[in-house]
């Protein structure tokens, strides 16, 4: 048996399909961690939905921006963008089962020792809280007023979480974290304008992963939804401050990256496809 994270599948599912076949992916036998961003931007959405649909529980999928993105589409509270490539499963006949399955995906994972989430983690939020304050979101996702929350879900305000926000402020700060962050404050004030590597922070703001403190920082956690990050001198798919990048620009030209979880929390073996070419396997450990 063996347990893979992968990165922002974006669309791009014959490389999915690639990768599936270098990892020898048995669905009987093996699970895959996706982390969200399953579809837009990239060629193919419908078939890398219906796909992931179908393999049941052995693709475990976390929700991405584009994700809930999608929803709302669904919903009619937002209209696509010129760069959006979801209209395949807007017009599929299977919609309604395609869109139903997804909104019942979950936020945030802990499993086999390593968190999992799509963005990022507040530098306040335990593992613990990060779980509850997730299901917060699912439960709204997946209740009788699936419009009324994504039509509330977008926006920059608050940026900063406190314990005592309520309603639609607590749901949006929530999904912006998980879902968005990329660079906060050491008091945990988001930044959503840059979308620049690690080494490009706003004048006062730090990666999410290097903020001193972090209440996370003695859990492992994967995350994807920053291509730009890998291409930092600093940075490259392994790990730092205790955080694995997966996120390695696969709709944008890069590779699609699955990391192999060893037996031990931190432990994993990386394996990519760049295009159509495989690239060898590359060792770390925590």
């Amino acid at each position: 048996m063996s347990l893979y994270c992968i990165g922002d599948l974006q669309g791009c599912n014959t490389p999915f399909q690639q990768l599936l076949a270098k990892l020898d992916f048995s669905p009987s036998r093996d699970t895959l961690y996706l982390l969200g961003d399953l579809v837009n931007r990239g060629p193919d959405s419908l078939a890398t939905l219906r796909g992931l649909m179908a393999l049941g529980d052995s693709a475990q999928c976390l929700l991405g921006n584009h994700d809930l993105h999608l929803l709302a589409l669904w919903q009619g509270v937002r209209q696509p963008g010129r760069h959006d490539t979801v209209q395949s499963i807007l017009a599929a006949p299977d919609r309604e089962a395609l869109l139903d399955w997804l909104r019942h995906r979950p936020m945030a994972m802990h499993r086999h020792g390593w968190l999992m989430v799509h963005a990022g983690v507040l530098p306040p939020w335990s593992v613990a809280q990060t779980l509850a304050l997730a299901a917060e979101v699912e439960l709204a996702l997946r209740g009788p007023d699936l419009m009324g929350f994504l039509s509330a879900m977008y926006g920059n305000t608050p940026c900063q979480w406190h314990d005592g926000l309520q309603g639609a402020d607590r749901l949006r700060v929530i999904v912006n974290a998980l879902t968005r962050l990329r660079f906060c404050t050491p008091q945990g004030a988001m930044e959503f304008g840059s979308t620049e590597n690690a080494s490009a922070a706003p004048d006062g703001y730090l990666p999410w992963f290097e903020v001193p403190g972090r209440a996370t920082r003695g859990t492992p956690i994967a995350f994807g939804h920053w291509s730009t990050l890998v291409l930092d001198a600093r940075r490259h798919p392994g790990l730092l401050h205790n955080t694995l990048a997966l996120d390695t620009g696969c709709v944008w030209g890069g590779c699609l990256t699955a990391a192999r979880l060893g037996a031990q929390p931190g432990e994993f073996e990386l394996l990519q496809v760049a295009c159509d070419q495989s690239l060898k396997p590359i060792k770390r450990t925590a």
